[in-house]
């Protein structure tokens, strides 16, 4: 990446995998870089809604090689263990960023310690595998990887905002709105209620 000047002409792709309530918020997010190129790997998005965000949804192998930075926001489940493997770590440009924020599992740390310290990639850690990452882990000495203590989205509100939250839910319950957050079988089968 180019250092934080002026973001106003990014340029970058960014490639965003898990297309859930964080994913799309990152999507929308990513909006106010002018020149940003926003790629979505999901395999349950729906591609409609990817398109009116304003991304485009993609086969995994297909974002890969195509990103500067690949944010992960997937949900831990046994199928997406490793998710990025060293096989999808080779497939990255040389430089490119990756930024974990959801699940530690979804990243083979191995693989990744390998690939940041040949200088290749670099890596933006808010969640590890194990976690905490032991001492002697390469990942914590690396000058290409920054690892975070799972804070990375804290605002010191926290507590304030979630209860605000619960009680916007409960009015629209008890006045029969849709839920805003409602939690479905669905969406918890596939992780997708985080």
């Amino acid at each position: 990446m180019t250092g934080y000047g002026d973001l106003s002409n990014f340029a970058q792709t960014v490639g965003i995998v898990g297309f859930s309530r964080i994913g799309r918020k990152v999507v929308e997010l990513l909006k106010v870089l002018d020149g940003t190129t926003c790629l979505v790997a999901d395999p349950h998005a729906d591609p409609a809604e990817v398109s009116a965000a304003g991304a485009t949804l993609v086969e995994l192998v297909d974002l890969l090689p195509r990103v500067d930075v690949l944010s992960l926001h997937a949900p831990e489940l046994q199928e997406t263990r490793h998710l990025i493997g060293a096989e999808q770590l080779r497939l990255l440009p040389d430089h490119a960023t990756v930024i974990n924020t959801a699940r530690g599992s979804l990243v083979d740390s191995d693989a990744l310690a390998a690939e940041c310290a040949s200088g290749r990639l670099f890596a933006i850690l808010d969640v590890t595998d194990p976690e905490p990452l032991p001492a002697s882990s390469p990942l914590r000495r690396l000058a290409q990887v920054m690892v975070t203590p799972h804070v990375a989205g804290s605002l010191g509100s926290e507590i304030g905002r979630l209860t605000d939250h619960t009680i916007d839910e409960l009015a629209r319950w008890l006045q029969q709105q849709p839920l805003r957050g409602e939690v479905t079988a669905e969406s918890w089968a596939l992780g997708l209620s985080a």
